[in-house]
């Protein structure tokens, strides 16, 4: 299949249009059938209804779609209220057994040595650098029963344990007016979250699944588990963490999934 080129050029139609979208989201913010919409319009039949024109080549396709990923990814943290909580269940609802999901095999899953690990903290952060698995321990935990929401259609319930992550942030002297947060794991995974679901209360360092050592398959030696995102967002087998105000990436978010990832 072929398409013909029409004289309209995405740039000039996302400058003179975003302003008015973003403002018409904002208005919107406490109706949840719109915002839905506003999270969801901006696919590539939205781009092109929006903006009338036609897709040229592979090329435009991979260009104008990271654009309006971009900009989707600007409305979704316009409309991304950090004191809003995700719902969360009795115990008797919790799935059993919880589904394995990576980007690899369950035989391929890393193994860490607990005795050996170290978690290494830089960017813009002046507290302690190097955290022992004992240490992370030994702070205040907490446990959430919340629902993992996953890219591929599916969900489950699950009940995670460990350190509100905001507390850790401070704890490791992390910026916390930084706008972003890098994770990077043993699997060779990385993502990275914006500061407000860093802070957010349910963002947590999990070290626990349903009351016992997270295990190899679900993560260890953890997971940043955050209910207000998709599940690619919460990576596993975390190994490094960096504050920064350098725009980060991250392992399907390079290959053109959304960066904001708000479920």
């Amino acid at each position: 299949m072929t398409f013909r080129k029409r004289p309209v050029k995405p740039d000039t139609f996302l400058s003179s249009h975003a302003e008015s979208i973003i403002k018409d989201a904002r208005s919107e913010l406490k109706d949840p059938a719109r915002r839905l919409l506003g999270k969801r319009i901006l696919t590539l039949g939205g781009i092109a209804l929006l903006s009338g024109c036609s897709l040229s080549n592979d090329k435009s396709v991979n260009t104008m779609l990271r654009k309006m990923s971009f900009f989707n990814d600007d409305v979704q943290a316009l409309l991304f209220n950090p004191k809003e909580m995700a719902p969360t269940y009795p115990e008797s609802m919790i799935t059993r057994p919880f589904p394995f999901n990576a980007f690899y095999g369950i035989d391929d899953v890393p193994e860490v040595d607990a005795a050996t690990y170290r978690l290494q903290v830089s960017g813009l952060a002046n507290g302690k650098r190097v955290w022992t698995l004992d240490e992370l321990r030994a702070l205040p935990q907490e446990s959430q029963i919340t629902r993992h929401i996953c890219i591929e259609g599916w969900s489950a319930i699950g009940r995670w344990g460990g350190v509100r992550f905001s507390e850790f942030m401070k704890r490791a002297g992390m910026d916390m007016t930084a706008k972003y947060v890098s994770l990077h794991c043993a699997d060779n995974y990385w993502t990275s979250i914006d500061m407000p679901t860093a802070l957010h209360a349910q963002t947590l360092l999990t070290l626990t699944y349903d009351g016992a050592v997270l295990p190899p398959k679900y993560g260890f030696p953890m997971k940043l588990r955050m209910p207000t995102k998709l599940g690619y967002k919460n990576p596993k087998h975390i190994v490094a963490i960096s504050v920064t105000n350098e725009y980060p990436g991250g392992y399907w978010e390079n290959q053109g999934y959304n960066w904001f990832g708000g479920s």
